[in-house]
């Protein structure tokens, strides 16, 4: 289930495994404590991260991008239910974080790429990612991968002493069968690329 990049600068895509949680919750935490891209207020431990993969029950992919196949990480991202309600469940919310030193160097592109190319092999319809204004970096990264702006929340989100508004933008995966085919558990689909 690995799969090295194809700029062949050493990125290696793969899935996450519990003992990346320690590494995803040290990337997250930057996210939380300074700025607004995250809404959280208290950075989860590596226990709580590992939680959340958990969570994800087989059918979530979470992502890693490291240097070579036994690097360090560069970067995660995951994906989770749109909303909790049974109709909604042929989309997902898309995440992606990058650590701060592996800023502007392409694995936050390829992993967001291997990310949405394992959700159409796994057959949902929709990706939705959830970005707080203003994010130039984040759009051109969604755009860059085929998300369209799809609409905006206006000052739903206080932090840091301001009223934030929350973009969302969506990628259409797979086209909208009926009646709809149920997604395949990530565990049985695995990392894919192209």
């Amino acid at each position: 289930m690995v799969a090295a990049s194809a700029n062949g600068g050493g990125i290696v895509i793969r899935a996450a495994v519990p003992e990346d949680a320690a590494s995803i919750a040290a990337i997250y935490a930057p996210h939380v404590l300074v700025g607004t891209v995250s809404f959280e207020t208290d950075p989860p431990d590596a226990r709580q991260m590992r939680a959340r993969m958990a969570a994800s029950d087989g059918l979530y992919p979470w992502l890693v991008a490291t240097i070579g196949a036994e690097g360090g990480l560069l970067a995660y991202a995951y994906a989770a239910p749109f909303h909790k309600r049974e109709a909604y469940r042929f989309a997902c919310e898309t995440t992606v974080y990058v650590a701060d030193a592996a800023q502007r160097q392409g694995a936050g592109r390829l992993l967001y790429e291997a990310l949405i190319d394992t959700l159409r092999a796994q057959g949902f319809t929709q990706a939705i990612g959830a970005i707080a204004l203003p994010n130039d970096s984040s759009i051109k990264l969604h755009e860059a991968v085929g998300f369209r702006r799809a609409g905006v929340y206006r000052e739903v989100g206080y932090k840091n002493g301001r009223w934030i508004d929350v973009g969302h933008w969506q990628c259409q995966l797979n086209d909208p069968a009926v009646p709809p085919v149920e997604p395949r558990r990530f565990a049985d689909v695995g990392v894919v690329r192209g």
